[in-house]
């Protein structure tokens, strides 16, 4: 901070113009030089803020009212919006909150990886924004204050649950299924329960990971499809590949294919889903991804394969993504849900010129929340400079 830049401090009410909406969904607003992140709010709008926290380089501060209204403010469907920490964007339009989704993917690209935005399209809207999640899990927490067990979602403050009886963007189904918990709660704090809409024409285990929107769900099939049909690659392997899902659903489109999963009792659902679906020219393989994709890429060199990875929100551990620049499939399909670690791993894959990202479609499979899900089309260009790449 200048010498003329204001000193905050907690408590203290300040009036910000918020210019930004950052990753994550809070607004970005500035006293002096000092940024400020506050929460609720939408860029253009004038707030006033009561701060909570002050750093050397930011300061965080909570909403107390809007002083200039956004035309693109609306009303939140949830009664606990706000306190709840499920959602960040139920005061937000829709379209608005899908330019602000584009926008933050394309900072991300630029400030974390180092890669153009222009080659992101535009986010594909889902068709029902609320009613849309088939899972969802709640916890429970021992409130000493009470004396009673709180049974909801994580509050914005992450650390004390917010007691609901329902949840705007859970399908209709969960929450009838969550009436019938808070009727029989759990017996004391520190569990978690978890509901699940389980898929028509899948098996899927209960604690195994399955795309969490049904209605987007045959969009981001599609994109993948078209894009494993573009590069023409007649190999494809499935890395972190759970109950077999995009393995079986491109499975038309390759000579063979091979699934890799950790989860024990995923990769027995993935057999029995592709028993269902008559498929047979694959298989599934039980174990990390990271153990056997170098050994999976280099058992037919010189063959076009195809590479479709959807890791977890954390991304591809470095050793993993160096073995696919040493196996250099000529393409990679990355699916991801975290915006920062696939911009991380991208830069990495694209170093030296070994590939080029050719297209990145986002998919709004959680609308009304931060997160968003990406898939990346990266194309073999040249072998990869293996002096630059660590060991």
């Amino acid at each position: 901070m200048t010498a003329d830049a204001p000193a905050l401090s907690p408590g203290q009410l300040i009036t910000v113009t918020i210019h930004d909406l950052a990753f994550g969904g809070e607004g970005v607003g500035r006293a002096g030089e000092l940024v400020v992140f506050v929460p609720f709010v939408i860029p253009g709008e004038v707030v006033q803020a009561e701060v909570t926290e002050v750093k050397k380089k930011f300061a965080r501060a909570r909403l107390v009212r809007v002083v200039t209204v956004s035309p693109d403010r609306v009303e939140p469907r949830c009664k606990y919006f706000g306190e709840c920490g499920g959602c960040q964007y139920q005061h937000v339009a829709y379209a608005t909150q899908l330019r602000a989704k584009h926008k933050q993917i394309a900072d991300l690209f630029q400030r974390v990886g180092g890669l153009s935005g222009a080659v992101i399209d535009p986010v594909v809207p889902c068709p029902e924004p609320y009613g849309y999640r088939n899972r969802i899990m709640v916890r429970t927490q021992w409130n000493r204050r009470r004396q009673r067990i709180e049974l909801g979602f994580l509050g914005c403050d992450n650390e004390f649950v917010v007691s609901i009886n329902e949840c705007a963007i859970a399908e209709p189904g969960l929450n009838e299924d969550l009436q019938k918990v808070i009727a029989n709660p759990p017996p004391r704090g520190g569990l978690k329960v978890t509901l699940r809409v389980t898929p028509e024409g899948w098996v899927v285990p209960r604690d195994s990971f399955f795309q969490n929107n049904f209605f987007l769900l045959p969009k981001l099939v599609a994109t993948v499809r078209e894009r494993l049909r573009e590069a023409g690659s007649r190999r494809l392997i499935d890395a972190y590949c759970g109950v077999g899902f995009f393995a079986l659903e491109l499975a038309d489109l390759v000579t063979s294919f091979v699934g890799v999963e950790y989860d024990g009792l995923a990769i027995k659902a993935a057999k029995e889903n592709m028993a269902l679906r008559g498929v047979t020219n694959g298989q599934f393989v039980g174990g990390a991804a990271e153990d056997y994709l170098g050994g999976l890429l280099a058992r037919h060199p010189g063959e076009p394969t195809t590479l479709v990875v959807d890791p977890p929100r954390t991304g591809i551990p470095r050793p993993a993504l160096e073995r696919i620049r040493r196996a250099h499939p000529q393409q990679v399909i990355y699916v991801s849900c975290h915006p920062a670690t696939l911009a991380r791993d991208l830069q990495v894959l694209c170093a030296d010129g070994a590939y080029t990202l050719a297209r990145v479609t986002p998919h709004d499979m959680f609308p009304q929340t931060q997160h968003v899900e990406c898939v990346a089309d990266l194309r073999a260009v040249a072998p990869p400079q293996r002096a630059s790449v660590s060991r």
